[in-house]
């Protein structure tokens, strides 16, 4: 007999679209009353399972980690919540991830592709800019439909940040991934980094921080996101300060690039740029923090209903992935309360609810990287 989920309480399909009534058979979400009484009944406020728009699965800090800890790092972001992950690059081979139907769903984009001895060690490719097509290439064939570039780290021979490749280069990957049916997105720091990427058609920018108000027509017009990844940008002072008595130049610039984070956002948002959520949990930012993302993004000036697109509705429907809709998988989180009018609601959820089955993971997870 099909595992029964009735859901007792109002149902977000959208932010403006409340309905009473939904259940689970089988995994499969409907509005149609089953002839068989359900096996459980929760209640709460419903929506779609949330999204981490960039997440790191089976990244340390020293690069891939091992399956135990990976494990670990999938438990944590679906105790809170995440249900959909996009991968923003990782060293690891996570497919076995996606074949867990106990973890999040897992959209792969490979390895970073960056500069040699312009990133951090053990992460991802570190090529020259002649490699960079070829190495593009092989990555959108062996991603789920994403490459993941550093566009962006500190050169320390002019002390500050720079370009990773050259900008006809970038041009020229981005269009040879397009041609091999994936998209590309790119870490952008520095400012004059977003032109470049915007040039070549790159699919989406995160971090962002570089932002200017001659980027935001042209994202809006290229229809390409921003994913703004605030609780690492909040570590930016912490870089600057440690920087600083070497590359001074770079901490300014550091500095001051996280002194108008908000003001970048929302600038972004009220043009019209579309924003999603991403915790950049991996290397340094803890797993299962995408609530702590979703008050960043509000503290920033989102509207509540904003916010939660950013992390269910707007960025499943990006990612191609179904929301809350007759036959959809069963994915949904349930709030205390209406998160359209109280957003603390996202921090301690009442029910996670993953294929058509209940988790009640302990917080635990939360202190693990």
């Amino acid at each position: 007999m099909a595992n029964i989920i009735e859901f007792s309480g109002p149902v977000l399909v959208a932010a403006d679209d409340v309905r009473q009534g939904m259940w689970s058979v089988g995994g499969a979400l409907t509005f149609e009353k089953p002839s068989s009484p359900p096996d459980k009944v929760l209640d709460g406020w419903g929506l779609p399972g949330f999204v981490d728009a960039h997440c790191h699965i089976g990244l340390g800090a020293g690069g891939a980690v091992d399956d135990a800890t990976t494990l670990a790092q999938a438990q944590a972001d679906l105790a809170s919540g995440t249900l959909l992950i996009r991968d923003c690059g990782s060293p690891s081979d996570t497919r076995w991830v996606q074949q867990r139907t106990d973890l999040p769903r897992l959209i792969r984009s490979g390895r970073h592709i960056a500069r040699s001895r312009r990133y951090l060690r053990g992460l991802g490719h570190e090529i020259e800019p002649e490699q960079l097509v070829e190495t593009v290439r092989k990555e959108a064939r062996d991603g789920d439909g994403w490459v993941k570039l550093v566009g962006d780290w500190i050169d320390r021979g002019i002390g500050d940040l720079a370009p990773s490749f050259p900008a006809k280069l970038v041009r020229d990957a981005i269009a040879a991934a397009h041609e091999e049916g994936a998209r590309v997105t790119a870490h952008c720091f520095a400012e004059d980094t977003i032109d470049d990427m915007l040039d070549a058609n790159i699919d989406c920018i995160e971090h962002a921080t570089g932002l200017l108000p001659r980027h935001i027509p042209r994202l809006v017009e290229q229809s390409v996101p921003i994913v703004p990844t605030l609780v690492n940008i909040a570590t930016f002072p912490e870089i600057a300060a440690q920087a600083a008595p070497k590359f001074p130049g770079y901490a300014d610039h550091m500095t001051r690039l996280w002194e108008r984070r908000r003001e970048r956002v929302l600038e972004a948002f009220e043009a019209g740029v579309a924003i999603y959520a991403g915790t950049d949990a991996g290397s340094v930012i803890k797993h299962g923090r995408i609530a702590d993302e979703m008050h960043e993004l509000h503290d920033a000036g989102l509207p509540p209903a904003a916010v939660l697109d950013a992390a269910a509705w707007g960025a499943r429907k990006w990612l191609g992935a179904d929301a809350i809709s007759e036959g959809a998988s069963a994915d949904v989180v349930l709030c205390h309360d209406d998160p359209r009018h109280d957003l603390r609601t996202v921090s301690g959820l009442k029910h996670v609810v993953l294929r058509g089955e209940t988790h009640g993971m302990s917080l635990k997870w939360l202190g693990i990287n």
